[in-house]
């Protein structure tokens, strides 16, 4: 099946005061129509400016998309002016943003946010539009939509807020939802009920989805495939069973080594840490990001940065070394 979206080499960069910061490394993932692409990765690895690259919402500056391709149905987003990409944005690409509290506007009515895009994309009248967000509201699970569309933000919980953002997402019944980190500032059970809200929505509207978290917990529950990615680059990709039962990049196999488990296998060992820090962003490193960090690091990582390839069907990685023999490949 040939994918909704792709990226090819995707390369962003912001101009800081303390230098050029390479957010993101030549990034390359796609999703298919249907399935959801997990991705992971802790905080500045990349995964939010990939996903703003897509809908065009890098600011320029000091933002600036430098290379690649963000395809989507066979057109190059990138190349798009802002009036086309206007009309992709809420219409065809729905996204849910990191915190529901700034991304809502505090003096709107909920129901008024959740018109908005359905009189702009859909040419709605006011009162067809407020029919339509009712139905929305009561799709994800609000109780009352009639009265609650008329309340304001601040009157919702964090969860509530979450699933008002999900409902102005789909408002327009798009191909794919970006979801970035919605869950993060959310108690476990309220994060359980907006995966398991997204499974539904997913099933019962057949959209791809795109989840980015740094919660393996959650994308193990949810994605078909899983992209991790570490520095602005991305250091595996497969299929999420195969990836969770057989890492090969030390990154992944050190954050699955961090997860608390409830069965046996840890025999009462305490859960593994990762040492040192991230690179810093403005320096260009010769070699492999995780080196510094990793516990199979050899001399060849030290000196090139090893890229994305196959190591079987449906499974790549950016690794010098086998992490399974401890031999470079």
């Amino acid at each position: 099946m040939d994918p909704i979206l792709a990226l090819k080499n995707l390369e962003v960069k912001f101009n800081t005061l303390g230098g050029v910061v390479n957010a993101v490394n030549g990034v390359s993932f796609s999703v298919e129509p249907g399935k959801t692409l997990g991705i992971v990765g802790e905080s500045g690895c990349g995964k939010s400016v990939s996903v703003l690259s897509i809908m065009r919402l890098i600011p320029e500056p000091p933002g600036k998309i430098v290379g690649g391709k963000v395809m989507f149905r066979g057109e190059n987003l990138l190349e798009f002016n802002q009036l086309k990409m206007e009309s992709i944005r809420g219409a065809r690409i729905g996204m849910v943003f990191q915190d529901p509290m700034t991304s809502l506007n505090p003096v709107l009515t909920i129901g008024r946010q959740i018109s908005e895009a359905m009189i702009v994309h859909k040419g709605l009248s006011r009162a067809e539009a407020e029919h339509h967000s009712i139905e929305i509201l009561n799709l994800v699970g609000i109780a009352n939509p009639k009265q609650r569309i008329k309340e304001y933000p601040h009157q919702f919980s964090g969860g509530m807020r979450q699933r008002v953002m999900i409902a102005m997402a789909l408002s327009c019944s798009p191909d794919i939802l970006i979801a970035d980190e919605p869950t993060t500032a959310l108690d476990v059970t309220i994060q359980a009920q907006i995966v398991d809200l997204t499974k539904r929505l997913q099933s019962e509207l057949g959209m791809a989805v795109i989840w980015i978290t740094h919660d393996l917990g959650v994308i193990a529950e949810l994605a078909d495939r899983m992209v991790v990615m570490y520095a602005g680059y991305v250091v595996e990709e497969a299929d999420v069973f195969n990836l969770y039962e057989n890492p090969n990049h030390p990154y992944t196999l050190s954050l699955l080594k961090s997860l608390p488990r409830i069965d046996s296998r840890r025999g009462g060992e305490r859960l593994a840490t990762i040492p040192g820090f991230p690179p810093d962003a403005t320096t260009n490193m010769p070699g492999c990001p995780f080196a510094p960090r990793c516990n199979f690091a050899v001399d060849h990582c030290l000196h090139e940065n090893p890229p994305l390839v196959l190591i079987n069907s449906d499974h790549k990685t950016a690794c010098w070394v086998d992490i399974t023999t401890g031999k470079e490949r």
